[in-house]
């Protein structure tokens, strides 16, 4: 397995960004900012894109796993690393996501806690009706760790 950092050409990986976006244009708001990371493990499985919010805080944008390696691992490989990368930059991370218990349960497995929420934040921000899980997102629920 190899973490890469991607410097250039972000927008190679955008099949993988819209799966944990699916809008573009909400994409390409944070993209040439962020710092991204592609884990490697026998070919591409995982991508994160990590954005500075503040002297103290970054905020994970996007982490995506191909569908077919989803739950094996990888995205949490990719929160360790990348939590000891930025250990001696920042002192928080925060990310945001849909109010699903997947999500909940993920981010709490790698550490994180609940945070805070943007009220309408799906609604308001994107053109038509997002739904994870059979579940309609309306805020954005951020959960945040201590570096």
């Amino acid at each position: 397995m190899e973490i890469r950092i991607i410097t250039e050409n972000k927008k190679q990986f955008i099949d993988l960004l819209l799966l944990a976006d699916e809008s573009e244009s909400m994409i390409d708001k944070y993209l040439e900012r962020a710092e991204m990371f592609a884990l490697y493990d026998n070919g591409l499985k995982s991508i994160c894109a990590v954005t500075r919010e503040s002297p103290d805080i970054c905020e994970i944008k996007s982490i995506a796993t191909y569908e077919k390696w989803q739950g094996m691992g990888y995205a949490s490989k990719l929160i360790g690393y990348i939590s000891a990368h930025y250990s001696d930059i920042y002192k928080t991370m925060i990310v945001g996501t849909g109010d699903v218990p997947s999500g909940k349960r993920f981010y709490e497995k790698n550490g994180f806690v609940a945070s805070h929420r943007v009220p309408n934040f799906f609604t308001d921000n994107y053109d038509h009706p997002m739904y994870e899980n059979g579940i309609q997102l309306i805020d954005m629920v951020y959960y945040k760790k201590s570096l």
